[in-house]
């Protein structure tokens, strides 16, 4: 049996029990920005039918969804999101005393986009609001002057922000992984293309890399000038982020090698056509593959003796996230 005919078989089994994130979004009543967070989140868990393919929803899925405590009106609550002069209404303090929380990373954003003035707008989950709020430990947080440290981050122009959603990104996109390259990708996603370039020396390695990246968070092209805002974001720019990322990229790969090799063009199978027609409109995909032009020569990644696993990583990027 051909490797095209298994790839098929696998294809033909989940469509018949799963549907596509559209259809499930559809069959659930919720808008697409309700459902992305929703999975996000992991209040609704999706499987995948082939590495890198799109993922799906099961019907099994669906109906637990449906069945869930207070559907639908209290489960879409506990996935609202509000931006800050709601959420600061919601903790009953100004939205400057909110907007400080948030960028010293007290409260950390569940959600990013621009609006038609290209700003950039954070969105926080109301729930998380509330239960902050209403901790007795963070009383003196909500009213008075901060402390110390506060200021002192604040004065210093600290905003953590970008990176505390990275994490928080990064570390959902992981548990959703059922490949080791998939989970390389999902850290690479982080990185700027060169620091990828030093660490992923191969060429095919890094096209089939940059293949099972997620899509671009963009709604548009790439290098237009919203593109590159949002790239911005996406991108890790705090020195101890980027050196954790490359780190456990470095001990994903080794990992994902050892599974199996990255295809190359001779291994490739023909592709399969999708047996959905349906797709929601998105971000371009990255292209499928890579020239393999020579890469620059640039010196190894140093040792890091003490780098976590892919399980701590995914334990940092929720600590940092906090």
């Amino acid at each position: 049996m051909t490797g095209h005919t298994i790839t098929r078989e696998a294809v033909d089994a989940a469509a018949r029990t799963s549907v596509t994130q559209g259809h499930a979004a559809r069959e659930l009543g919720l808008k697409r920005g309700e459902f992305e967070l929703a999975v996000m989140l992991g209040r609704i868990h999706t499987v995948s039918d082939t590495v890198g393919g799109r993922r799906r929803v099961t019907r099994e899925e669906i109906e637990r969804v449906r069945a869930g405590e207070g559907f639908p009106e209290a489960w879409v609550e506990r996935i609202r999101a509000v931006g800050t002069t709601e959420g600061a209404a919601l903790m009953g303090i100004s939205t400057a005393r909110f907007t400080r929380l948030t960028r010293v990373g007290l409260v950390t954003p569940v959600k990013v986009y621009l609006n038609r003035y290209r700003a950039v707008v954070w969105l926080y989950l109301a729930e998380e609001l509330r239960h902050f709020a209403e901790a007795e430990i963070n009383a003196g947080l909500l009213t008075g002057r901060a402390p110390g440290a506060i200021r002192a981050q604040l004065e210093a122009g600290v905003d953590l922000r970008a990176r505390n959603w990275r994490g928080r990104h990064a570390g959902a996109l992981l548990e959703q992984c059922d490949d080791p390259w998939e989970r390389a990708a999902a850290v690479a996603w982080l990185l700027d293309p060169v620091q990828i370039a030093e660490i992923i020396k191969d060429p095919y390695e890094r096209a089939y890399v940059r293949r099972l990246m997620p899509e671009p968070l963009a709604r548009g092209a790439l290098d237009s000038p919203a593109g590159q805002i949002i790239q911005k974001i996406m991108t890790a720019d705090d020195p101890d982020e980027i050196r954790w990322l490359r780190a456990n990229l470095t001990i994903g790969l080794s990992q994902a090698r050892r599974q199996r090799p990255a295809p190359r063009p001779e291994s490739v199978p023909h592709p399969v056509a999708e047996l959905e027609p349906e797709s929601e409109p998105g971000p371009a995909s990255e292209p499928a593959s890579e020239p393999p032009h020579p890469v620059p020569e640039v010196s190894a990644v140093p040792d890091a003796p003490d780098a976590p696993t892919s399980r701590g990583l995914l334990k940092w990027l929720r600590r940092r996230g906090a």
